[in-house]
């Protein structure tokens, strides 16, 4: 969590400064985003909320994408990613969307992603989606790495 807390820090400060928000909507990375921002002091100024929408149904619940939302679309996947982070974006009223969506391992997912295998999509004044593979089927290793890269988009988008 150290070099999660460095990330989130200095960017934590940034959002700061600019009077910038963010919503987070995470699945394989399992909170350690939102944990991340929120170990900063005064993350109340720009952490507006979150959740883990690890399952359809939480997807459902906690995000109110019914299946028709998602229909074609692939877990996983940019595209996915992108929503995600456009939702959170909307439904919280942040200036910034970041979500996160993979297989942290040890095995893959149902759709054939191999375990490291993520995608992160940035929704605000920039839209960004990546996919990111690790090649690692060390679960907490990739949750990590999923989270620090997740960090990192956002850093990225925010300049």
């Amino acid at each position: 969590m150290q070099d999660l807390d460095a990330r989130a820090a200095e960017l934590g400060e940034r959002l700061k400064a600019l009077g910038q928000t963010v919503a987070v909507a995470e699945s394989s990375s399992g909170g350690l985003i939102s944990a991340a921002l929120l170990g900063v002091p005064g993350a109340s100024k720009y952490y507006l909320g979150g959740a883990v929408v690890y399952t359809g149904k939480a997807r459902m619940v906690l995000m109110d994408l019914p299946r028709e939302a998602v229909a074609g679309m692939r877990s996983s996947s940019e595209p996915y990613a992108l929503l995600l982070a456009r939702t959170a974006r909307e439904r919280f009223g942040a200036t910034w969307g970041l979500s996160e969506t993979g297989a942290a391992g040890p095995t893959g997912n149902p759709y054939g992603d191999a375990a490291g295998h993520t995608c992160l999509a940035i929704s605000g004044p920039v839209e960004m989606a990546i996919t990111l593979e690790t090649g690692e089927s060390d679960r907490l290793a990739n949750m990590t790495a999923f989270a620090a890269a997740a960090l990192d988009l956002l850093k990225r988008a925010v300049g």
